[in-house]
């Protein structure tokens, strides 16, 4: 356990990843100017309500621990706008209110988790551009994921689906799209849609060569069967 009186007053950036924690050390709650917390790599099975007070962060890692759910507080950090890491932990529910303010966030990773549905408050990510959910046996995604005009990668490996969401056809930014080890068996029309797709893996699918593959090589997007 770290002491509140070992860390520097004010504190602006705090590395604990891999310091084999299993509870966060109660003084960093207290430095109200952090802006940079990694966590990550540690034995955390939870964390206290008083995150909610490092309302600066804009880049929090609580990768690769042991939480089986997030305090209510971490909704209260609007100025989440870089880094958002949540990748290999034991979650199995997000809060509705999870992301209701979290509008600047850029990157968000739930990528091996156990979750079987994503909140409807995804849709207020509306400066998302990477979103990561590898591994997670949604099934589905939330209808207000069509909002997200901003993403450009999305990341759904894995993920229990056997068609692809009709939300993706909105998101007309999108460069990158990963789809691997699904249950597809074919691809909609529409994908074509998508203008500026660079990539799009569908591999791991049974998927066949159709009219929608040619047009997209076409003008140059690399798709992986």
């Amino acid at each position: 356990m770290m002491p509140s009186d070992c860390l520097p007053n004010p504190v602006t950036e705090l590395n604990l990843g891999r310091k084999n924690l299993a509870s966060a050390p109660p003084g960093i709650f207290d430095q109200v100017e952090l802006e940079v917390l990694n966590l990550s790599e540690n034995r955390l099975s939870s964390l206290p309500e008083e995150l909610g007070r490092l309302t600066r962060l804009h880049t929090l890692d609580l990768g690769h621990n042991q939480l089986s759910e997030l305090p209510e507080s971490l909704g209260m950090l609007t100025n989440l706008a870089h880094y958002l890491y949540l990748h290999d932990n034991r979650l199995t529910v997000l809060r509705e209110s999870l992301f209701a303010g979290m509008q600047r966030l850029r990157y968000l990773n739930l990528s091996e988790n156990r979750l079987a549905a994503l909140p409807e408050s995804m849709g207020n990510l509306a400066s998302l551009e990477e979103f990561r959910a590898d591994h997670n046996p949604l099934g589905r995604l939330p209808e207000s994921f069509a909002r997200l005009a901003s993403l450009r990668e999305l990341h759904l490996r894995d993920c229990e689906l056997h068609q692809a969401p009709e939300q993706i056809r909105r998101l007309r930014r999108l460069n990158f799209l990963d789809l691997r080890a699904n249950h597809f068996t074919a691809m909609p029309a529409w994908i074509t849609e998508l203008g500026e797709l660079i990539k799009l893996d569908l591999r791991w699918n049974r998927i066949e060569r159709s009219g929608w593959t040619n047009a997209l090589e076409a003008r140059g997007c690399r798709v992986l069967r």
